[in-house]
């Protein structure tokens, strides 16, 4: 027995092709070219016997595949035209939603067009072609196997050119012909292996940010959708080769629907996946008749408008979607399998759940296709010949940052007030094979900034990332600070003002070049609104807000900037306060870290999970967040150095005393707080 497969080093193909091995005879497969390594590359993988499988040059784009003299002569393969075919399989096609009109209507239709010529002109034995349930488009009800044109509407050049290819084989094809319908198509459901990013794992890189953002068992709201059908690759291709050689007697029809009898919703197969990546689950789904009560003139008429596309359009390039994957998401009607079910009793051969492969799945794409993992993420690439300007640069954060950046080959100009201790950190870079420049300034003095911006313009020209990281932290009750109103505005004065000023300066310049970054050091108290820090919050979130309304105007300017909502480090700037010895805590290597993540991803924000969460909280309910708030202000009182009127005005108070007593039950709060993963 022989057999021809198109598109046999695609995905399904190549499991096809190992199920074929698995019976007597020849496996011919066309193949570009110059293209014959992969078909070498796809025997050696599947351990064939040599001749098994055997390359046929050709050409889908071309007429009769561009194989030539089959009658009689060899064509540059081993195969003649008295080698009867008895099975043609027709897969190659394109499946992928990105792929522009032009090519899908050249592939699906006119690759379709030329394999019937082909096969026609062999006389061959069965034709076997691989379609897809997009031939349904926006069908709602029931879809059955022995229905095709059912005058509904094909959405996507996607679905019309499956339609059109699947219309052109029940008009054209002599021979016997078989038709399958997939699902969609998923990796192995042993293995996980998959070859690209399609259909559900569109949505894996949303799944990560949001395991990556919140701990696993915050719910969350997503959507609910229609009806989405998922399965696995050997699946299908064992389907394909069981009912390919069922006796005519025993074909319960010419169509199948290889898919899950049971379908799960996109909310339900998106939470499937969530889980299996440990992630937040969606435990609030929006039922899709919510939206649906729009008028579809209406909800067209607003998806329309060039804003509206474009925000809409943003949010999916944000978390990896392309937005023609929208329209493939999810169906309106349920596919019945009837056909394909008799075909296959008896076999074994049934889909497996979801959640029994899932995490394989997931499992692959993380460690093979995650999209990061081909990007250059390193620091050098990011920063190499950039000038770097860092705050509060002589210790702690600054420091390790000025050695990381100065390492990975970025011109670090160090910026703090004594010039001593930043020679030192000069010098460290420099014998790391760095470059470093020192501009000592107080930033609190308005005056000494604008000397300091003009001698960086002078001596370098500008500045390309904007590291805002001085700072100076106040932890004192409001009731003890009635009489202390300098400590709002010395703290204003510094995080606010003095950074302000510095973005200011450098702003102009960036904007006019059309690149450019300004990365501010916030701190987790401006997400969580924590007590006894209400001026240092207040200087952060200040700021903050800043920002916020900056980057929209700088957008069309390549002008990024980014918010650190920086956790609690273990610096000189908390060593006083003693009860934070109880509190997990960065060092200021991985603050540094941090901040360097910051210049190669260039994110809007970079948060913790207890961070964001502590966000949410509010969001949701703003009056529980005070409660758990004030029992941690009542845990966790002020120090002895913050009780005294004549507390100095560093920016920490004096450590208090060793024998200070902190209450079992604050230690407690705060060991519950290290398994809150940071």
């Amino acid at each position: 027995m022989n057999y021809f497969v198109t598109g046999a080093t695609g995905f399904i193909g190549r499991h096809l092709v190992e199920q074929l091995l698995g019976r007597e005879g020849t496996i011919y497969v066309l193949v570009r070219e110059g293209s014959r390594g992969k078909v070498d590359a796809l025997a050696s993988r599947l351990g064939a016997a040599e001749g098994r499988i055997v390359a046929v040059p050709g050409d889908l784009s071309k007429p009769g595949l561009g194989v030539q003299a089959l009658q009689g002569e060899p064509s540059g393969s081993t195969l003649r035209g008295d080698e009867r075919i008895d099975h043609f399989f027709h897969l190659a096609a394109v499946y992928d939603v990105e792929a522009d009109e032009e090519t899908s209507v050249k592939a699906n239709v006119h690759g379709t067009r030329h394999a019937i010529e082909f096969a026609d002109s062999l006389a061959v034995g069965r034709f076997h072609h691989v379609s897809s349930i997009a031939v349904a488009g926006s069908y709602k009800g029931v879809f059955q196997e022995d229905m095709f044109d059912e005058g509904q509407k094909l959405p996507h050049h996607y679905h019309r050119t499956k339609y059109e290819s699947e219309e052109l084989v029940r008009r054209g094809v002599k021979a016997k012909w078989l038709i399958f319908r997939p699902g969609i198509v998923v990796g192995h459901s042993e293995t996980g292996e998959m070859d690209k990013i399609d259909g559900p794992y569109y949505f894996f890189k949303l799944i990560q940010r949001l395991r990556n953002a919140l701990p696993q068992w915050v719910p969350i709201a997503g959507p609910e959708g229609g009806q989405t059908n998922i399965v696995p690759v050997d699946y299908v291709a064992r389907a394909i080769d069981h009912i390919a050689h069922l006796p005519d007697a025993d074909l319960p029809g010419d169509t199948f629907h290889l898919v899950n009898p049971e379908p799960m919703s996109v909310g339900g197969a998106l939470n499937t996946f969530a889980k299996a990546a440990h992630a937040p689950q969606f435990a609030m789904r929006i039922d899709s008749h919510l939206t649906n009560a729009i008028p579809a003139p209406v909800k067209a008429g607003v998806m329309a408008l060039p804003t509206v596309k474009r925000i809409r359009n943003q949010l999916l390039r944000d978390f990896g979607v392309p937005p023609d994957a929208m329209q493939n998401r999810d169906f309106h009607c349920h596919f019945d399998a009837r056909d394909a079910m008799r075909a296959l009793e008896g076999t074994g051969i049934a889909v497996p759940p979801l959640d029994t492969y899932a995490a394989r799945l997931w499992d692959y794409w993380e460690r093979n296709l995650d999209p990061d993992l081909f990007r250059d993420r390193s620091l050098t690439g990011a920063i190499t010949g950039k000038r770097i300007l860092i705050t509060g640069a002589s210790s702690g954060i600054g420091q390790e940052t000025a050695l990381k950046v100065g390492e990975a080959g970025g011109t670090v100009l160090l910026v703090s007030r004594t010039r001593e201790k930043l020679e030192e950190v000069a010098g460290q870079v420099r014998d790391a094979g760095g470059t470093a420049f020192v501009h000592p300034a107080d930033l609190s003095d308005m005056e000494d900034i604008d000397r300091l911006a003009q001698e960086v313009l002078e001596e370098h020209g500008g500045v390309d990332i904007l590291v805002n990281n001085a700072g100076r932290s106040i932890r004192r009750s409001v009731a003890r600070s009635y009489e202390r109103f300098h400590d709002y505005e010395r703290t204003m004065q510094l995080n606010y003002f003095g950074a302000l000023k510095l973005i200011m300066a450098f702003l102009p310049g960036m904007r006019e070049r059309k690149s450019g970054h300004v990365i501010n050091v916030s701190s987790i108290g401006a997400q969580t609104n924590t007590p006894r820090f209400s001026a240092y919050v207040a200087s952060k979130s200040a700021l903050d807000a800043f920002t916020r309304c900056a980057a929209p105007e700088c957008l069309t300017d390549n002008v990024k900037f980014t918010t650190v909502y920086m956790p609690l480090v273990s610096t000189p700037m908390i060593a006083p306060t003693d009860i934070y010895k109880a509190f997990p805590t960065l060092t200021p290597a991985e603050a540094a870290t941090l901040l360097c993540d910051a210049m190669i991803d260039k994110p809007k924000k970079k948060a913790s999970r207890l961070g964001t969460f502590g966000e949410l909280l509010y969001t949701l309910s703003p009056a529980t967040v005070d409660i758990i708030l004030h029992q941690a202000y009542d845990l966790f009182p002020d120090s002895e150095a913050a009780k005294r009127k004549d507390a100095g005005d560093g920016a920490a108070p004096a450590e208090p005393p060793q024998d200070q007593e902190i209450s079992t039950e604050a230690v407690a709060m705060a060991y519950l707080l290290r398994g809150v993963h940071f």
